[in-house]
């Protein structure tokens, strides 16, 4: 009589038949690692991706920034005229050719710099000007009353409190965080945005027959003399 034989399985084995030294290919388990070469070519695509990221987030950055200051610019231009329409002229250093008169859009590129000292007093007679907060403490108070657009004393002070033309963000003023005594005008890009007179105090001289106000959008000075051009085409202006 002849053994019945078992069928096999689908791996091979029939049934009831014991499986010893099972291979991971014959049992179905298969360890498979990453090859260095690999793990350097996904290294690689997530590098690359992490570049592409970033620097689209970067433009996406100086484009903001870049809308912030065009806004704020037409703003506080607009704020200017407010001022000249009450005091028949627009913010001005009371003392001729120190601070506003003599900073020149045209020659003075370097606000962080070479030009911070001017850049930043000019500021500040823009800054008194249009919020009135002429002592520099962030609110209008009576103690304003003493001072002048730049600062100084007046004598005899004046007899109400200085008109607000336009309302200062936090983060248009240093020092940031909306604290502290202001020492200038912050453009979205960290440094002071530029304000000038320089054309009233020279008509032949200047870009903007009433004022200059501009943003250097973050673009580095080049070196002098004789800059190019193209450095001030990249500007936030309004002229």
């Amino acid at each position: 009589m002849a053994k019945k034989v078992s069928p096999k399985t689908s791996r091979g084995f029939r049934r009831g038949e014991r499986l010893t030294n099972c291979s991971r290919d014959r049992c179905g388990r298969r360890y498979n690692g990453f090859t260095l070469i690999e793990l350097l070519l996904v290294f690689g695509i997530i590098a690359v991706l992490g570049a592409l990221v970033l620097s689209t987030a970067g433009y996406a950055r100086k484009k903001a920034a870049r809308a912030r200051a065009e806004t704020e610019i037409a703003a506080l231009s607009a704020a200017c005229e407010n001022y000249k329409a009450d005091n028949g002229i627009y913010p001005r250093d009371p003392t001729a050719n120190t601070s506003t008169d003599a900073l020149n859009a045209r020659t003075m590129l370097d606000p962080g710099t070479t030009n911070a000292a001017l850049y930043t007093a000019a500021s500040l007679v823009l800054y008194r000007s249009l919020s009135g907060d002429r002592n520099l403490d962030r609110t209008v108070t009576a103690a304003d009353e003493n001072y002048n657009i730049d600062g100084t004393a007046l004598t005899p002070p004046l007899t109400q409190l200085p008109r607000s033309y336009f309302a200062f963000k936090p983060n248009m003023l240093s020092p940031a965080g909306g604290n502290g005594t202001v020492t200038a005008t912050a453009d979205p890009f960290a440094n002071t945005y530029g304000y000038s007179t320089a054309n009233q105090y020279d008509s032949n001289t200047g870009y903007n027959p009433t004022f200059d106000l501009w943003s250097t959008a973050g673009v580095a000075p080049s070196p002098t003399p004789n800059p190019p051009a193209t450095q001030q085409d990249r500007w936030i202006k309004n002229w």
